[in-house]
């Protein structure tokens, strides 16, 4: 599902970039107050990029930078001051058995390809236009949430290219080669990352955010997920400025008047 939503955002860019887009239910106000909030295992995947360009999946990497999120994303959305817990495992969930939680994961990753394609795509929905963020998860995330008592659940995923020495050394020789007219094909380092945000009282998906970092730049990166401090930026990149929905922008903006 994360390559389908990495090609809809298109390739890094030379200079480098960093960009989020993000989506909101049209009602939608960040979670506040006293509310429960459940955090299922980040989906997270680090590759080492070779000097041909083809990522390579590290599991040490990849568990490094797990451990480094669910850090950030303990820190981060604590200091909502909501309740929270973060389940490493399927089983550690209270009240919901491990397949449940599986089947519910399968059903929003389901969700997550309709809100890539119709609304990261252009390929937008006539139904759904000017709707906001339309989607559900339907009964079977309300009946969750009245089983585990929680108010809402966050999904989220996240990828890092690392590019490796060999990699980098191709980069340079590929942005040399441009100032005597022959541009070697680069393909720089990235990262792509993710979340979802449902409510469990109406199983509706009521916010939605991609980020995406890339450079063909050699050396260029946007912090290494495999160290807490980069971990940190991404979270707080991709979940720490939660925008409202556009009518509950609007009741804000009609009471300062």
């Amino acid at each position: 599902m994360h390559r389908t939503i990495s090609l809809l955002l298109g390739t890094a860019m030379l200079a480098g970039c960093v960009s989020t887009r993000q989506f909101a239910d049209l009602q939608f106000t960040p979670p506040q107050g006293d509310y429960k909030l459940l955090v299922l295992r980040p989906d997270v995947s680090v590759a080492s990029l070779t000097m041909g360009g083809v990522p390579e999946q590290r599991a040490d990497w990849t568990e490094a930078a797990r451990a480094a999120i669910i850090t950030a994303l303990r820190i981060q959305q604590g200091a909502r001051g909501g309740q929270l817990l973060i389940a490493d495992h399927r089983t550690n969930v209270p009240g919901a058995d491990a397949a449940t939680v599986a089947d519910l994961e399968r059903l929003n990753a389901a969700v997550d390809q309709a809100i890539a394609e119709h609304k990261y795509s252009g390929n937008t929905l006539p139904t759904k236009r000017r709707m906001g963020l339309d989607y559900t998860l339907g009964q079977d995330a309300i009946d969750f949430g009245r089983k585990t008592g929680f108010d809402y659940m966050l999904f989220l995923h996240a990828e890092d290219q690392v590019a490796s020495g060999g990699r980098v050394a191709m980069q340079v020789i590929g942005i040399a080669g441009c100032f005597i007219g022959f541009c070697a094909p680069s393909g720089g380092s990235g990262q792509l990352a993710y979340a979802s945000l449902v409510n469990l009282h109406s199983g509706e998906v009521v916010w939605f955010n991609v980020l995406q970092t890339g450079s063909q730049v050699p050396g260029m990166g946007f912090g290494d997920l495999r160290t807490q401090a980069g971990a940190d930026q991404m979270v707080e990149r991709l979940l720490g400025r939660m925008k409202p929905g556009r009518d509950a922008r609007r009741v804000v903006a009609a009471g300062q008047q």
